[in-house]
């Protein structure tokens, strides 16, 4: 199971919740968390803002799911 979707299974989250958080299209979601298209830097984004995670982890550069202290 990839990141994405493990994330999102963690917090209880439907792909059309996802829809909603993040703006991207629930047939587009679903496409990247079946690894069936890449996320953009935009979209990478937005998943680990709604996520609570870095872009890092989504990208497997990092084991660690914390995120990084945001600017508000």
């Amino acid at each position: 199971m990839n990141r994405l979707k493990q994330l999102r299974l963690e917090k209880k989250y439907t792909q059309i919740k996802m829809q909603m958080l993040t703006g991207i299209n629930q047939s587009d979601y679903s496409k990247l968390e079946n690894g069936k298209r890449y996320f953009t830097f935009e979209q990478c984004r937005k998943l680990a803002i709604a996520l609570d995670t870095s872009m890092d982890y989504l990208a497997e550069l990092t084991d660690e799911k914390k995120p990084y202290e945001r600017k508000r």
